[in-house]
Order: C-alpha cells, then sequence, then structure tokens
C-alpha cells in the first residue's frame, strides 16, 4: 500500500533553530535581544541610574559651589592685603588684619607647619600601617583577622579631640624625656633644634607630638586601603611562587608587594589628605606659633588650628576674608592630594 512505503524522517533541531531565524534584513537581533532580556532597562534599572546620576552631579556642583564660595569671599581681602595676591604667597612673617584697610597676611608659615607635620605622621603611620595589612593578608590565622581587623578599623571612629587631650595631657609629657635625650643627641641638627620661645620638653606640645597624633589617626586609613589591595592578589600567582619553592615573605615581596603597592600609596596619599586638615587634635596639641623655623621640638600653625584660633575675628568680612583665603588654599592642596591618589588608583 502507498502508506506503508511513507517514511518518518528524523527531525534536526538544528534544523529547527536555523529555520526559525529570521531572514536578512530583517529585526532579529533585536527581536533576539528583548526575548533574552539584553539591553532592556527596567524600571529599577531606570530609578537606580537616575539617582547615582543626580548623586554624582550634586556631589560636583557642591565641590564646585565651595569653591566659589571661598573664592568671592576672598578676593576682597587678598585686593587691600600688601603685595596683592603676590603677598600672600610670600609674605609670612606676621598676619595682621587689624587694619582692614592695609592687610598684611600670608601663608608661607602655615603651609611650612601644615606640611611638617603631616609629612611626620606619615613617615611614623606608613611603615606601621603596611606590616599591619601585610600581618592581616597573609599571616594572621584566619579566626583573628576580623577581630584584628575591627581593632584597627575602630582608631578610625574615635574623635579627633578625643586625641588631642590624649596628646596634651598624656603623650606629651609621657615624650619630654625623649626630647630631652634626642636634643642633646642630635640638637646641632635644624630638625631638632629649640629656640627661646619654642615649647618646653616638659609639655612636648610640639610639631614631633602633633606628627605621632596624626599617624595614629590616619593609620586605620591606610592599613583598611592596602589590606584590601593586598587579599585581591591573584591566587595564580602566589600558587606559582610557591609552586617554585618560594618562602611566605618572598611570595609577598614578589607578587603581593608589587600587586598591591598603588593600593597602599594611594591610601597614603588619603591619609595625607586627612592629614592636612585636622584641626582640634592639633589645636590641642602642638604650641601655636606665627613662626616657621624646620624644628620639630618648635610649635607651629596649620591653616586648620589659625582658623580655628581666629574664630572671634568673623564678625568682620575683611578678616574673615583673610583667613577664608587661607581656608581655600587648604581646599585646593587637599583637592590636589586626593586627585593624585586617585590617578595612581586608575594608572595601576
Amino acid at each position: 500500500m502507498a502508506d506503508n512505503n511513507l517514511t518518518t524522517a528524523p527531525v534536526d533541531e538544528q534544523d529547527v533553530i536555523t529555520t526559525s531565524q529570521p531572514a536578512l534584513g530583517t529585526d532579529g537581533p533585536e527581536v533576539a535581544s528583548v526575548a533574552t532580556g539584553a539591553g532592556v532597562k527596567r524600571p529599577g534599572d531606570r530609578v537606580f541610574e537616575f539617582l547615582s546620576t543626580a548623586s554624582a552631579t550634586l556631589i560636583t556642583v557642591m565641590i564646585a559651589a565651595i569653591a566659589a564660595f571661598l573664592i568671592w569671599r576672598a578676593v576682597p581681602a587678598l585686593n587691600v592685603n600688601e603685595g596683592g595676591f603676590l603677598g600672600f604667597f610670600t609674605y609670612g612673617q606676621r598676619w595682621e588684619t587689624n587694619d582692614t584697610d592695609a592687610m598684611k597676611f600670608g601663608i608661607p608659615t602655615m603651609f611650612g607647619s601644615t606640611i611638617l607635620i603631616s609629612v611626620v605622621a606619615l613617615l611614623i603611620a606608613m611603615p606601621i600601617a603596611l606590616g599591619i595589612a601585610i600581618f592581616l593578608s597573609n599571616y594572621a590565622p584566619a579566626r583573628a583577622v576580623k577581630p584584628l581587623g575591627f581593632l584597627v578599623d575602630m582608631l578610625a571612629a574615635v574623635p579627633s579631640i578625643v586625641y588631642g587631650l590624649w596628646g596634651w595631657q598624656v603623650l606629651g609629657p609621657a615624650l619630654s624625656g625623649f626630647y630631652t635625650w634626642l636634643h642633646s643627641w642630635a640638637g646641632g641638627f635644624f630638625l631638632f633644634t629649640t629656640y627661646d620661645n619654642s615649647p618646653s620638653f616638659t609639655t612636648g606640645r610640639n610639631i614631633f607630638t602633633g606628627g605621632i597624633v596624626l599617624a595614629v589617626m590616619i593609620l586605620p586609613i591606610i592599613a583598611a586601603t592596602a589590606r584590601e589591595v593586598f587579599v585581591q592578589t591573584p591566587p595564580g600567582q602566589i600558587e606559582s611562587a610557591l609552586a617554585l619553592g618560594a618562602t611566605r615573605w618572598e611570595v609577598i615581596r614578589m607578587t603581593v608587594l608589587p600587586f598591591g603597592m598603588s593600593g597602599y600609596i594611594a591610601g597614603s596619599m588619603l591619609g595625607l589628605g586627612r592629614a592636612l586638615g585636622e584641626t582640634m587634635a592639633l589645636y590641642m596639641v602642638v604650641s601655636p606659633l606665627i613662626d616657621f623655623r624646620f624644628s620639630l621640638f618648635d610649635g607651629g600653625t596649620t591653616f586648620a588650628t589659625a582658623i580655628a584660633l581666629a574664630a572671634s575675628e568673623f564678625g568682620n568680612e575683611m578678616r574673615a576674608g583673610a583667613y577664608i583665603a587661607a581656608g581655600l588654599m587648604l581646599f585646593f592642596l587637599t583637592f590636589v592630594v586626593n586627585a593624585i591618589a586617585r590617578s595612581i588608583v586608575k594608572n595601576k
């Protein structure tokens, strides 16, 4: 019979898939993307994109508004300053703003004190933070990593005024004997020279103590940033070094440190930005002094402490404008430091 000669050919799934594809020139890719959900913005995605864009725009506008406000309030005072804008960068002997028609003020001494204290803090905090980050990421037992990391992070939660009280009442007097010994041993070096109006060793209210206090304050920032980068070291690199017979320290030196060095430096720069703007701790620890003579045993006035000390003068717009000009320089200095940190991370 004819019906018996009919055979059923096997169906090839590939043929079905192929024949179901739209012909060239049609909306095939668009249809496929819609079918799979790729490229489709759901309402939640649109809301999140809007909020992210609005937040980034708002932060940018706020930073620009702060800069514009500082410039607007600083320009009138700079116009009556002796030497104008140039005098602001060169005159550093005194800060004379009583006569609002002929003021004499400049930032060299503030700039020197701010940079010296911050550099001392950075030199003390960086090696300690590096050791902490290496220990927590490579040596510490797994059960101890979180508790120890939490204790280090808690240092960042302590208010700066508490650090100021500790440095003023405890650390400074405790280091007075060390300062006396250091001065007797290296007093001829300019960093350890004393002057007639320098803070006494018994109080310890000097740049050295301020740098130590700042080092404790920025330590968690550097340590946390470095540790987060160190733990991201590719396991393949570590295993390869171990397979070649490297010791644990050699693994850290050849793989972990090269991989995380940019993060460590970026964290240090962020800590430096934090140190540049510290106010209350240095206000209490470092004896105010308008002169700057590159001595760690000397007092000093940073940008932030100078503004805090002159709060009573802010009732006069011209006097306030002089200190706002100093705040403007601190704003740009901090901005530059953080921009450098971002560029280091980006170039890695």
